[in-house]
């Protein structure tokens, strides 16, 4: 079994920084061997020509602090012919139909700014016109912090993690990401607690986790898990994962 690997840019004050712990305040501009630079568009471009690699998760982290955003950036990203899974702080119908206006291919829905689940069925709906492919096109993210869920609301606080899988799965949605943040540029490895029940609750969803994936062991470990894709940022730009294990598709 293979597992996709989906590399990561997160964007703020127009550069892509190394994302660590969540701690969003503290995030510097990203080193990386792939580029000279911390430019969002050479960064993609390595993704693509050095890596193969034909999809990128973009976190807009001033959009979802709600601070403005990487509107030409993104487009920029997806004029390079990059699949963009664009989360940018979507938690409502206009949020969607703005990503789709910056190019997104799959337009993310974070629990960390969704406010009420009630709003799942029309955000999911404004975005169906997004796809660039035969795919779902929008995708719930399952935001945690040490297994904890974030919310854009108490109300999302208080519940499970599937249950609000449980309420996008009803909208029509059929791609979920677990991602907690804690984990994330730290190295410690993925908690794949909550993932794991998602996939045996959700035999026939496309499940993406991120958080912690440090090498080519670590994306085995994964796919033996039965899961589709990894989110990875730090072990792309360090070179723990190489050009090969990603030709190779991590068996």
């Amino acid at each position: 079994m293979n597992i996709r690997i989906i590399p990561v840019l997160d964007l703020k004050d127009g550069v892509a920084v190394h994302a660590v712990r969540g701690q969003r305040d503290a995030y510097a501009p990203v080193r990386s061997v792939l580029a000279a630079s911390a430019d969002p568009v050479a960064l993609a471009r390595a993704f693509m020509e050095r890596l193969g690699l034909q999809e990128c998760y973009v976190a807009d982290l001033d959009a979802i602090a709600g601070r403005g955003d990487h509107g030409p950036t993104i487009r920029a990203i997806a004029q390079l012919g990059l699949a963009v899974w664009l989360d940018a702080g979507v938690s409502t119908v206009s949020d969607a139909e703005r990503a789709v206006g910056q190019g997104a291919a799959r337009v993310i829905i974070g629990t960390e700014t969704l406010g009420d689940p009630r709003d799942l069925p029309g955000i999911a709906a404004a975005t169906r016109g997004a796809a660039t492919r035969p795919a779902p096109c929008s995708a719930l993210s399952l935001d945690l912090r040490e297994g904890r869920l974030l919310g854009g609301s108490p109300a999302v606080e208080r519940l499970d993690p599937l249950d609000v899988a449980d309420r996008a799965w009803a909208a029509g949605i059929r791609t979920f990401i677990v991602l907690d943040l804690a984990r994330v540029g730290h190295g410690h490895g993925v908690d794949t607690s909550v993932a794991v029940r998602l996939r045996q609750a959700f035999p026939g969803a496309e499940i993406i986790v991120g958080g912690g994936t440090r090498d080519v062991e670590d994306l085995r470990r994964l796919a033996r898990q039965g899961f589709d894709g990894a989110l990875v940022a730090t072990a792309l730009h360090t070179g723990a994962i190489t050009s090969g294990a990603v030709e190779a598709g991590t068996p």
